[in-house]
């Protein structure tokens, strides 16, 4: 029977979440690196006992950590991460010229073919990658070139917390960066180009023909579509039918198209979900409710997804990384808070229970299905 496993990465350490194909009984193993950040870990979908974690703290830096087997151990691996030549300067919150600094690791993206070639989307907004299994990392500049001097942070920084591996074509890459926006390589990452026509951003960016400068904050796609993108935005959910040249809101009878997350059912293309916030000053759910929406028609129609889940007094927030969904049929969906919990539904969201909680702070959840 097959297995799920989540990889979780919270404020004060990670988890590790196993159970079988029922998904009813869930064994937890952790913290592993009890009080340090885990940004974001993730298993390789070639080797599942790859997986790769980060590891940061203010005292001590930014730290890679590799496990072999899939989590039971851990070994450090290689923590420079140093821009291509002269990294030169970006925008500042007050629109002046700041040098690009590293800061940490926000995001691991292994190969979908090499269990040795792993990505890193970093702060300030980089795009690293490694071909020995993180001992080593090489720095993608073809990014920052794609007018990287007009990027600006947002209030979490400037990172680059998305990247999509196209699964069809191994030389096409979509990443985002808050707060400059989404971006495409058609040459395996040599050169990159913005990807932001249709996006409006009335508060932050008033003009309406920016290149780069939106604030996205997640995209996702099915890998048996993978020119169909779904993107949340800091305002608006938004959906790309041509690889990202052309945007449309798809927000329509959302509580709030503000959110972090968004994500793509396993088995159903158009079927995708979101959990909208109240604002960017407010982060928590609308009213108090902790609800889920699912599009079964790639946006437009949601229906809100709360059985299971907190309907009153709930204020917490569940950020981008947060979100994930296995391969099972029906697939499970995933997620963490801030408070704490991870919510499960075995069902695709029908239903939901909280499978742990009071972790600290959840940063990021990512489902492997196991054989």
């Amino acid at each position: 029977m097959s297995q799920v496993r989540l990889l979780v990465g919270t404020r004060k350490g990670a988890f590790v979440l196993t159970a079988d194909g029922q998904r009813a009984d869930w064994a937890v193993s952790g913290p592993h690196f009890g009080g340090w950040e885990i940004y974001h870990v993730q298993g390789s979908p070639v080797d599942p006992d790859r997986i790769y974690a980060s590891q940061s703290t203010s005292w001590f830096g930014q730290l890679i950590q590799r496990s072999n087997d899939g989590g039971e151990s851990w070994e450090p691996m290689g923590k420079e991460f140093a821009y291509e030549g002269s990294p030169g300067t970006h925008q500042w919150y007050d629109g002046t010229q700041h040098p690009w600094e590293f800061k940490r690791v926000w995001h691991l993206e292994p190969s979908l073919t090499d269990p040795e070639t792993v990505y890193a989307g970093v702060e300030d907004a980089a795009l690293f990658r490694s071909t020995d299994g993180a001992q080593t990392w090489q720095e993608l500049p073809g990014l920052r070139e794609a007018k990287g001097r007009l990027w600006q942070p947002g209030a979490g920084g400037m990172c680059l917390h998305t990247i999509l591996l196209d699964p069809t074509n191994p030389k096409r890459i979509f990443i985002a960066i808050s707060a400059a926006g989404a971006f495409r390589s058609d040459d395996g990452g040599q050169s990159f180009q913005p990807i932001n026509r249709g996006l409006k951003s009335p508060y932050e960016l008033p003009d309406p023909d920016a290149e780069v400068g939106h604030c996205v904050h997640r995209i996702a796609r099915h890998p048996s579509r993978p020119d169909v993108l779904y993107m949340q935005k800091h305002w608006d959910v938004m959906r790309s039918d041509n690889a990202g040249d052309l945007w449309t809101e798809v927000s329509d009878n959302l509580p709030s198209d503000f959110g972090f997350p968004i994500d793509v059912h396993a088995h159903e293309p158009e079927t995708i979900y979101v959990v909208p916030i109240k604002s960017d000053s407010e982060h928590f759910p609308p009213d108090g409710k902790l609800r889920v929406y699912r599009s079964r028609t790639g946006g437009n129609q949601w229906e809100a997804l709360t059985e299971g889940l907190p309907q009153q007094d709930c204020y917490v927030n569940v950020l981008r990384d947060s979100m994930s969904v296995d391969a099972l049929d029906p697939c499970g969906i995933y997620f963490g808070t801030t408070g704490g919990q991870v919510y499960a539904s075995a069902d695709a969201g029908d239903s939901w229970r909280a499978i742990v909680r009071d972790l600290p702070a959840v940063l990021s959840v990512e489902a492997q299905t196991l054989p």
